[in-house]
């Protein structure tokens, strides 16, 4: 919004207070100043001039010797250059000393062998931005209207001796979007009285017609529009409006038209209220209706432009046809042309969500749509159309038809606050009396009474639309007491240090100590196709692919089950830009449901997933590239899962998931109170997979975070280091091919008691030496007693417990 400052002077005393000093209160009071130009760019000297006579240049066709009056009683000679220079004409004249724009000084000069003693300026030489005139303005030489005074200063003419505040405006400030508003706030700010338009006083209306004799009104779409007025002005004449009208409207950064469209918009910036004016010989049945669009309707708007509606948006419609988008532009077929003599005015309250989507549709935004959508005040659309009406009927030679055409659906009712000194300087850690926050509620013109309790009943305005709880007037008051005057207090009360959550914690250790073991974390989209939700069932838990309402591509049209698919297609690019050896890790949620059509929100689970392909250590002079193989993958989820104090309750169990290889894949359990559940899914990629996506020997896994989150132990306990010796024993048994090593390792953990320190398989060996459906599994145990050295009749007779439990329970035979 483009204030300027001498309009502003019309309804509000600013002498004392310049337009910086202005920028600065009204900033520091809440409504951003962004800058504060001043309309004179450096004009001096430039006067109005009358030109006598007009005579082609001797020497040059396109110059013209001219004799102009500046009213100091003797003409000057000025050649000039402008095509449509003339006799008879008032323009610009900088006369010789005179300075202009751009460090340009006016001097004595011969041009073409003919003296010229002076300048004749178009609005561009004066720094006008010559493309907010008319357009019969904005080429040659500036034209001043033919009653202007001869001799008079052009700045006092054009208005330049003018600044323009530029104001920053928050959406919730909408009422600032109007010349009033801007008085309301800065009579506010410096308890200045108010001097006001008084619409009812100034229109006249003539008893010779009617309104009803010309224009009905009715509203079709009661919840877009509640509110919708008209009048009715006979015997215009359209013109150009007046200069002091065109000055005030190019300071606030809109292009004057005619009489009719620059009042329209005079009112619309000094009220807030948008208007149109319609051509009332061209509304078909003198029948107004505020209606949603027809299904294929189509409507040329003022731009020129055909716009196809859609049935969401609403139009102001005849009893034949749309002819006006309702709050955003007037249609072609209604416009007002030199050749109106009788216009119906419109000023409505439309729905700011129907404008806005409405707009935004068709990439059409206007001054009206944006006031619109920030919702215009409702107190104001009858006084801005009175005001508007009694405008046209003195600039524009109209009559205003008696009565006003009006529909209404629902009436606003004033907003009604209650509001306690207590609760102000509760929140202000101010000491504010009541005097005090009476008088700013009163520079503010709300209305107040006080309760039996001391406490006040504020009855907001409706022009302060975003007012409407008792926070919001504390802020009010906070910013006209001075935000400087609030004192800096000490925070009470409780407080809570900020901290990572658990799974927060956890992801954070998961991701840490994964790179740190050279993986790389990968971030994918979390849509993928429907084909690739299909890759791998059991992790998908039998969920339904769950379908983009607006997908980019049908490869990103459902929402992922799984995070492999995308790891995989993940590796597959960089394998093909020879990437070779990969290692990835992605923490990421999947999106779960059973419904085929949502009816409530999916399930968001969070899992960890793995991949590497290639080698785990590259050739050398001195050594053979070594490829990676399931033990890798195995061994970093072994060591995440001994991070998080996890070891003694995972398991790895031979399965044969979809997906993943048949021989080369374990289920991953977490033991539970209510036993063992299978929480993911660690092998080898299924060569058919490996195929489609063109991949070597690939190794995975995906595990389900939630029951880490719940066991998981993220914090590191530390215990002293041994001080007393370790005794070893390896043991070499003969057990069917079936039985797991994990088995046997669990086995022992459990019957050799609290003297074991640790247990592994170091060898399994099949072959000549042992039957055929029999293998040898090497192991080695550990014993020690952290507080004593160990006879070897305790480590024996431990050692004797486990060879019974592996004899007892697999039938184990020690290998001789």
């Amino acid at each position: 919004m483009n204030v300027s400052y001498r309009w502003l002077s019309d309804y509000i005393d600013l002498s004392g207070i310049d337009a910086r000093k202005l920028a600065e209160m009204m900033t520091r009071g809440g409504i951003e100043i962004d800058n504060v130009p001043s309309r004179n760019a450096g004009v001096s000297g430039v006067v109005v001039g009358y030109v006598t006579s007009r005579e082609k240049h001797p020497d040059a066709d396109k110059l013209s010797v001219c004799k102009v009056d500046v009213g100091t009683g003797e003409e000057l000679q000025i050649v000039c250059g402008a095509a449509n220079i003339g006799a008879n004409m008032k323009v610009p004249v900088a006369t010789v000393g005179a300075k202009l724009p751009g460090g340009l000084d006016i001097k004595r000069a011969k041009l073409r062998g003919v003296e010229s003693q002076g300048m004749i300026c178009s609005a561009r030489e004066l720094g006008i931005n010559d493309k907010l005139l008319p357009k019969e303005q904005q080429e040659g030489i500036l034209i001043l209207p033919a009653d202007t005074e001869v001799g008079q200063s052009i700045l006092d003419v054009l208005a330049l001796e003018d600044s323009v505040l530029e104001l920053d405006l928050t959406p919730n400030r909408s009422d600032c979007l109007s010349m009033l508003g801007v008085a309301y706030e800065v009579a506010a700010l410096t308890g200045r009285p108010l001097t006001l338009p008084e619409p009812e006083k100034d229109i006249i209306e003539s008893t010779e017609t009617t309104i009803a004799d010309r224009v009905r009104v009715s509203i079709s779409a009661k919840e877009q529009c509640s509110l919708y007025t008209a009048r009715l002005v006979t015997g215009v004449t359209v013109a150009p409006s007046p200069l002091w009208m065109q000055n005030r409207l190019i300071a606030a950064g809109v292009r004057p038209i005619n009489n009719i469209v620059d009042i329209t918009n005079y009112v619309m910036l000094e009220y807030g209220q948008p208007l149109h004016a319609f051509d009332a010989a061209k509304i078909a049945g003198g029948l107004i209706d505020v209606r949603l669009a027809n299904q294929g309707e189509t409507l040329v708007t003022l731009d020129g432009q055909d716009r196809k509606l859609e049935p969401q948006m609403l139009v102001i419609a005849d009893a034949e046809k749309a002819i006006a988008l309702a709050g955003v532009m007037g249609g072609e077929n209604s416009e007002v042309t030199a050749d109106t003599t009788a216009i119906v005015l419109e000023s409505a309250k439309f729905d700011g969500g129907t404008v806005r989507r409405t707009s935004r549709q068709l990439g059409l935004r206007s001054e009206a749509s944006a006031r619109f959508e920030k919702e215009v005040d409702p107190g104001r659309v009858l006084a801005a159309l009175d005001r508007a009406a009694g405008l046209i009927a003195r600039y524009a030679g109209g009559h205003v038809a008696e009565g006003v055409a009006e529909a209404q659906v629902a009436s606003v009712e004033p907003t009604v606050v209650n509001l306690s000194l207590e609760r102000i300087n509760g929140m202000l850690g101010t000491s504010l009396s009541s005097l005090e926050v009476k008088t700013i509620l009163s520079r503010l013109q709300f209305a107040s009474e006080s309760t039996a309790e001391g406490d006040w009943t504020v009855t907001v305005p409706s022009r302060r639309g975003d007012i409407s709880r008792d926070v919001d007037l504390v802020e009010e008051v906070a910013r006209l007491h001075g935000y400087d005057e609030i004192p800096t207090t000490l925070i009470e009360g409780p407080t809570t240090a900020g901290k990572l959550t658990k799974p927060q914690t956890i992801r954070r250790e998961l991701r840490q100590l994964l790179t740190s073991a050279g993986l790389q974390e990968a971030v994918c989209y979390s849509v993928t196709s429907p084909s690739r939700t299909a890759l791998f069932a059991e992790l998908n838990d039998g969920a339904k692919p769950i379908a983009l309402a607006m997908p980019m591509s049908e490869e990103r049209s459902v929402l992922r089950t799984s995070l492999l698919p995308s790891l995989i297609e993940a590796a597959s690019y960089n394998l093909t830009r020879k990437n070779n050896d990969l290692a990835l890790l992605e923490i990421g949620n999947v999106y779960h449901t059973d419904e085929e059509t949502l009816t409530r929100l999916p399930q968001e689970k969070p899992r960890l997933s793995l991949l590497l392909a290639g080698n785990r250590r590259a050739a050398a002079w001195n050594r053979t590239a070594e490829a990676v193989d399931f033990f890798d993958a195995k061994g970093l989820l072994e060591k995440a899962f001994d991070r998080l104090g996890l070891s003694g309750r995972i398991g790895y169990v031979a399965a044969q998931p979809a997906g993943f290889h048949p021989g080369r894949t374990a289920a991953v359990t977490i033991r539970t109170e209510r036993g063992e559940d299978t929480i993911g899914y660690i092998g080898q990629l299924h060569p058919e997979v490996q195929r489609e996506f063109d991949l070597p020997d690939t190794y995975v896994a995906e595990i389900e975070l939630a029951p880490v989150y719940e066991y998981a132990d993220a914090h590191i306990t530390y215990k002293p280091l041994p001080r007393y010796p370790a005794m070893e024993r390896d043991i070499a048994v003969v057990v069917d091919r079936v039985v797991a090593g994990g088995a046997l390792t669990a086995a022992i953990s459990e019957s050799a008691g609290e003297l074991l320190e640790s247990v592994k398989v170091f060898d399994v060996y099949t072959g000549d030496r042992v039957a055929a459906d029999k293998k040898s599994v090497a192991i080695a145990l550990v014993y020690r007693h952290a507080e004593r050295t160990l006879t070897d009749e305790e480590v024996s007779e431990a050692h004797a417990r486990v060879l019974s439990q592996l004899e007892q329970s697999f039938g184990a035979e020690l290998r001789k």
